[in-house]
């Protein structure tokens, strides 16, 4: 038989014996408060429910106010960079492209290559307006350059959807007079600076005159004049307004929209004019109706007869 001795003591079985709880002086027995020794084990904190272990506590997230200001903030450091690499590039090609002081000798000698008059006959309202409306709707306001359409381009390079479009009656002129009309890549760089130059060194009226001077209008006719004679027999000055909008159609696509070998080409031309006429308030929607009633074979019932004067 085990004999068990005072707490804290052994017995002659020399087993331990299990220390006795101090008294409680609050409690009128004397006893210990009993402690659940099953749910909360010897020296453990009890758990704060059973099967669960206790997660750290996470670490607290960035207020999204904050976020979003340095997003912004990364944002704008690199439009400003890109902005910068910009006008560092834009200043690279405006030193090394030629100067555009020679523009109207080059409109001369090719007007000389092509057996055209030079200068030409002053360029008629009708036609400068239909011109502006289908090519450059910007003209009379921007500096040469469409900013919005550079960076819609640049961004179709850098893309690689090859983007084109956009450019203005002042790139068309230095394709014509400078790069030969060829448009890669390095190409319009240089058109773009050459426009520049030519915004800063001529007029409107002077631009507008060089192109229709230059610019091709199938059939073999270089230049308005040529082009307004040969295709309804009279001078630029009396173009009627369906003459003047299919002419300045033409200037994009003139061996596929020749209104004597391609009528089709030539009349969906003459539409597309007449219509951002009417959108950009130069002839009313009853006028544009009227110049497109006006049939084709009509327009060019005197064509290859030339210019009586």
């Amino acid at each position: 038989m085990t004999m068990w001795g005072p707490a804290g003591e052994t017995g002659p079985a020399g087993d331990s014996t299990l220390p006795l709880p101090a008294a409680d002086p609050s409690s009128g027995t004397g006893r210990a408060p009993f402690t659940d020794v099953v749910s909360s084990g010897r020296g453990q904190a009890p758990a704060t429910s059973y099967g669960r272990i206790p997660r750290a506590p996470r670490a607290p997230r960035p207020p999204r106010r904050r976020l979003g200001r340095k997003l912004l903030w990364r944002t704008a450091v690199a439009v400003l960079t890109l902005a910068l690499l910009g006008v560092v590039a834009f200043g690279g090609l405006m030193v090394v492209t030629p100067s555009a002081d020679n523009a109207q000798q080059l409109v001369q000698a090719q007007d000389v290559a092509h057996h055209a008059a030079y200068p030409g006959p002053p360029v008629p309202a009708r036609f400068a307006e239909s011109l502006v409306a289908t090519e450059d709707k910007r003209f009379y306001s921007e500096p040469g350059i469409d900013l919005y359409a550079v960076a819609r381009v640049a961004a179709g390079y850098v893309t690689g959807h090859g983007i084109e479009g956009g450019a203005t009656l002042y790139q068309q002129l230095a394709k014509l007079l400078y790069t030969h009309g060829q448009s890669t890549a390095s190409d319009e760089a240089v058109q773009i600076a050459l426009a520049v130059k030519l915004y800063l060194g001529y007029s409107r009226a002077q631009l507008l005159q060089m192109y229709a001077d230059v610019v091709y209008f199938g059939n073999n006719y270089y230049g308005l004049a040529d082009a307004s004679c040969g295709y309804f027999g009279v001078q630029p000055a009396d173009l009627s307004w369906p003459q003047a909008a299919m002419l300045a159609g033409m200037v994009q696509g003139p061996s596929l929209d020749d209104p004597l070998t391609h009528p089709a080409n030539a009349r969906a031309r003459e539409v597309h004019v007449v219509g951002r006429l009417v959108a950009t308030g130069k002839l009313t929607a009853a006028q544009g109706k009227a110049a497109l009633a006006v049939p084709l074979p009509t327009l060019v019932a005197e064509a290859g007869q030339g210019c009586s004067s």
